[in-house]
């Protein structure tokens, strides 16, 4: 049996997920969680052998979670399920330890066979994502891959107006060491100011200021 915990900040997609998993023979959710903290506390009762985690958690970073749960559980596998097929998100959850990358698009026997695929340590990409990672290779578009994880997601969090001092209440960092990054990323990225730091993550999808985005 593979047992499973679910990381999504939202109740509804948990529940749906829960049914679809529950339903087969060799798969159980034994855990759910709305936050990283939450995730981190189920870790702590042992016996998951599966994290399927979502990126876009409202109070956290999805890859800073990834992190720190591999740093509790080395030997737990991670999937992400993730709205997000951007190829700096892709990169930077697997650099953070996920070996699965699915997309909410994806077809529910996906996940399931995703879910059963990291358990026996296959890396796992859906289709789209694939054609993304590839894409951006061809391209050459790979400036974010500059970045660390966690770099990635300060410059995520703080591209959408979150402060420094949310930032690291929900990192569980210092604000020095948030300030820190912040410099250590405008370096990388050839940014001297943050309003250029936030049209480079527009023009690579970490956000999304269209009207619809609001709505």
């Amino acid at each position: 049996m593979i047992r499973i915990l679910l990381l999504d900040d939202h109740t509804v997609v948990r529940t749906g997920y829960r049914r679809l998993i529950d339903a087969e023979c060799d798969l159980q959710v034994v855990a759910e969680a709305a936050t990283a903290d939450e995730a981190y506390h189920c870790l702590q009762q042992g016996g998951i052998d599966v994290a399927v985690v979502d990126l876009s958690l409202r109070n956290g970073s999805g890859v800073e979670a990834i992190r720190r749960m591999l740093a509790r559980d080395p030997g737990l596998e991670v999937l992400v399920l993730s709205m997000h097929d951007n190829a700096g998100f892709v990169t930077q959850a697997m650099r953070a330890g996920a070996l699965g990358y699915l997309t909410k698009n994806s077809e529910p026997v996906e996940m399931l066979d995703g879910i059963r695929a990291v358990a026996a340590g296959r890396r796992i990409l859906s289709a789209d994502v694939a054609q993304v990672l590839a894409s951006a290779t061809l391209d050459g578009d790979q400036i974010l891959n500059r970045l660390t994880p966690r770099e990635f997601e300060v410059l995520r969090m703080a591209a959408t107006g979150e402060s420094s001092t949310l930032i690291a209440s929900q990192m569980h960092l210092s604000h020095k060491t948030i300030l820190n990054h912040l410099s250590m990323i405008r370096q990388k990225l050839d940014a001297e100011n943050d309003f250029k730091l936030v049209r480079l993550a527009a023009r690579h999808g970490l956000v999304d200021f269209t009207a619809e985005a609001y709505c």
